[in-house]
């Protein structure tokens, strides 16, 4: 007796037409002009992106490297008038920056890393964790000036009025700092797998091992990446520090005494000052006064501080890599 298996045509019924579920010639060919049609859009669209970002750097570099000098780099603005010289520099502009950075960065990290481990493993959306992110999503949109008359305020009514140093601008920054590091560690480590934690809790690791050795560890380049993301938040804000930490044309090295000069503040103060009065006679001096030293000035530390920014981005990106753990680098 023959099997249906071996007569495979067996009982079979009518089979369907799939040849009439397939698209037409002219479906296909729509398609494709679809297709290129949003192809070219979306080029078009990161090339109208890429305008400002390539306009704004050709601009510092186009106005900026005449005056990007060792000399420039090394010198301070004591003694400069006008358009004399000697024709100053921004030491004590790029210490005051990356001191008051780096105290912004120390007070503000630790606290934004805690809070976001808070609200991610511990607060179980109760009526303080909707509190605490009501309050981070609020501080991220306080105005800069206002962060710089909070910490000038706060430290008039604790040390005095003439309480006005590089300190005092770091925890201006650190408190626009604060709700970027909250935020992107939350979303860092929310999209930590749980099948993590649960391994490890079955193992019998304690909570907090887990959290510092699995957790962190695991979330540790996205947390990198919001931390420099932060500091170029803060790093090129000048009204709070005009406030907070003031100007000074000599270089103070000391954060917690004494005004401090930084970038941005150093642009400002060159841009507000326009074009330098140069005598007839002063212009044939060798070397002569130079009207517009001023704007060079400002184009050179500006260029100064985008290469700061980058430094700090390729180091962020160095230690995510170093300290990641396998299966995570990119």
């Amino acid at each position: 007796m023959t099997s249906a298996a071996a007569t495979p045509e067996f009982k079979r019924g009518p089979q369907p037409d799939f040849d009439k579920f397939a698209p037409s010639r002219s479906y296909n060919q729509m398609r494709k002009y679809k297709d290129l049609a949003m192809r070219i859009l979306i080029y078009i669209a990161f090339l109208i992106a890429l305008i400002p970002l390539v306009s704004v750097l050709w601009t510092c570099l186009a106005d900026g490297y005449k005056r990007l000098t060792p000399y420039f780099l090394s010198h301070n603005m004591v003694g400069v008038i006008g358009g004399m010289y000697p024709y100053g520099g921004i030491l004590h502009a790029i210490i005051g920056t990356v001191e008051i950075t780096l105290g912004a960065m120390v007070i503000s990290i630790p606290i934004g890393l805690m809070c976001a481990v808070y609200l991610v493993e511990y607060a179980q959306k109760g009526a303080l964790a909707k509190t605490i992110s009501l309050l981070v999503d609020v501080m991220s949109g306080i105005p800069s000036i206002v962060a710089g008359l909070f910490a000038f305020s706060l430290f008039t009514m604790a040390f005095g009025p003439d309480t006005i140093n590089g300190f005092v601008g770091s925890v201006a920054l650190s408190l626009l700092m604060i709700p970027t590091v909250v935020k992107t560690s939350e979303e860092m480590l929310k999209i930590v797998p749980n099948d993590l934690r649960e391994c490890s809790y079955a193992l019998g690791v304690t909570k907090q091992r887990t959290i510092t050795k699995i957790v962190l560890r695991t979330a540790l380049p996205g947390i990198v990446s919001g931390a420099i993301l932060a500091i170029a938040r803060v790093i090129g804000e000048t009204a709070p520090l005009l406030i907070a930490s003031g100007f000074i044309a000599n270089t103070n090295v000391n954060l917690f005494s004494g005004r401090m000069t930084t970038l941005p503040v150093y642009v400002y103060n060159e841009y507000s000052q326009g074009q330098a009065t140069c005598s007839a006679k002063a212009l044939t001096l060798n070397p002569p006064c130079l009207p517009g030293i001023r704007m060079e000035r400002a184009w050179a530390a500006a260029l100064v501080l985008i290469i700061i920014v980058l430094l700090l981005n390729i180091i962020g990106r160095i230690v995510a890599k170093v300290f990641a753990i396998k299966g995570t680098q990119k």
